[in-house]
């Protein structure tokens, strides 16, 4: 990270999964060994559901607790090595009471969990002639927001679904995010309707960055991800895209557009809050 030229060099990681755990996670050490020599990025960004199949018969076989499971150590040792942050996608969480919960895990380069976003919208979707899915037959939902400081810039986490709620998007803002991250696997069904729709609705409608990590499609899965993980800018511009294959994306991200496009454009000072408002909750 440049602070003088306010540029972050970001990675995000597409990478075709397995039914072998640690084949995925060695894959996804390779991916970042390689993006770290090549590219040295101040950030790199994994898939949601990278160290297994995303399947709800699955998540509860895979799961692991954090930070001493399998994944989470093989994540801090890379991100301590490589001196990097690590947004680790998200892998199935044994947590508490027994629970399941599709979880974000994100590492500092001293090899630290600074954070931890338990996806708070559970994929529950039943469309004819497409697909149906039902999370909360396996899981349980997070009720917590997660942000995360990397070098002074405020950044969100959000997962896969929870991109379709611009509420948590617009709460993320207040906040002060200046980029939302999501790890993703949207499928060919929702995918090609509305993948980079939403990246850049989310990106137009609170002026900061959106970026979307997917897996790798591959056909002869059970569940068939679109692809195609994305950076779209401030001004809901696609920066950067996947094709959907395996794919290193990198992108440099100027955060001082994020300054300049709420400057042109000020709507959120703009907003009539005597007559509307976007408020979290307290617990």
């Amino acid at each position: 990270m440049s602070r003088a030229s306010n540029i972050m060099r970001l990675v995000l990681l597409q990478l075709r999964g397995s039914k072998d755990k640690v084949a995925n996670v060695q894959n996804a050490a390779c991916k970042i060994e390689a993006a770290v020599k090549e590219h040295q990025p101040r950030l790199i960004t994994l898939p949601e559901c990278f160290n297994a199949p995303y399947g709800t018969k699955y998540f509860r076989e895979y799961s692991e607790t954090i930070p001493d499971g399998y994944t989470s150590q093989q994540l801090s040792s890379l991100a301590k090595k490589h001196q990097v942050y690590i947004v680790g996608g998200t892998i199935p969480e044994l947590g508490e009471n027994d629970a399941i919960y599709n979880t974000c895990t994100v590492w500092s380069p001293t090899g630290d969990l600074v954070a931890k976003h338990r996806k708070m919208h559970l994929f529950d979707i039943d469309v004819k002639g497409g697909i149906r899915f039902k999370e909360s037959e396996t899981l349980s939902a997070g009720n917590d927001f997660t942000t995360i400081d990397v070098d002074g810039h405020k950044i969100g986490i959000g997962i896969c679904y929870d991109i379709r709620f611009e509420e948590m998007a617009r709460l993320y803002r207040n906040a002060g995010c200046e980029m939302i991250i999501y790890p993703a696997a949207f499928n060919m069904t929702t995918g090609p309707l509305h993948w980079e729709l939403l990246q850049r609705a989310r990106a137009n409608d609170n002026q900061l960055f959106v970026v979307t990590t997917s897996p790798a499609r591959d056909t002869s899965a059970e569940y068939v991800a679109y692809g195609h993980s994305m950076v779209v800018d401030p001004w809901a511009k696609v920066q950067q895209s996947a094709s959907d294959g395996e794919e290193t994306v990198v992108a440099d991200i100027d955060f001082s557009l994020v300054e300049q496009v709420r400057q042109q454009i000020p709507v959120f000072g703009q907003r009539r809050l005597d007559l509307y408002a976007t408020e979290k909750k307290s617990k």
